[in-house]
């Protein structure tokens, strides 16, 4: 490991550490609308008030959306992972999730450190809108990390991820789509925790 660098390992979280959000939600509920996801549409904006609209539709608001995360469970190996990462490294997850969609994932993470956003709730439990901490938020931070003097290695699996994942001295693609896959040849990808555990190692040589 190259003692001169401080190093900051940024990684996503939905479709990386644990099942997206949205799609075990729309599952839950049986609605296909809400299966979209950040893998199909690279607009944020477009898509949050897609599901606004749909969740708006369905009278649907955030303690429905609670009760399925409490029911979600890291991916396989995600946890282990990430103690692992951690041991060696300072991580943090940067998503364009939210504070109340995350908190008891991050339970069951063991309490890593996220960057994520906030939403609007009414008194009555609906999303109204939502906030996010700066424009293009991942993109933003590793930028950001970068003026503080650190050195970031970046992994996602969506279109969202792209910009930290080129702006890092070392970017990953994981569990990612063909399609994200085929338009990104230059990113490595890789599919288990072991290679992406490997690659992040080296890249910090």
């Amino acid at each position: 490991m190259n003692s001169d660098k401080m190093f900051i390992v940024c990684l996503d979280l939905e479709g990386v550490l644990v099942p997206e959000i949205w799609v075990e939600f729309a599952k839950k509920r049986g609605i296909e609308d809400l299966k979209k996801t950040t893998r199909d549409e690279p607009d944020y904006d477009k898509l949050m008030k897609w599901r606004l609209g749909v969740l708006k539709k369905n009278g649907l608001g955030l303690k429905e959306i609670q009760e399925t995360i409490e029911t979600i469970e890291p991916m396989p190996g995600a946890k282990e992972f990430l103690d692992k990462l951690r041991e060696m490294t300072q991580v943090i997850i940067i998503s364009d999730t939210f504070y109340q969609f995350a908190q008891p994932l991050m339970k069951k993470l063991g309490y890593p450190t996220i960057f994520c956003n906030n939403l609007t709730v009414a008194d009555n439990g609906e999303i109204t809108d939502y906030k996010m901490r700066v424009d293009d938020t991942k993109y933003t931070t590793v930028k950001a990390l970068h003026s503080a003097g650190f050195e970031t290695i970046a992994s996602g699996d969506s279109y969202n991820d792209l910009g930290m994942i080129k702006a890092s001295k070392a970017g990953f693609l994981f569990k990612s789509t063909e399609k994200i896959r085929k338009e990104n040849p230059d990113i490595i990808a890789y599919e288990t925790y072991d290679e992406l555990f490997e690659a992040i190692k080296k890249a910090m040589d």
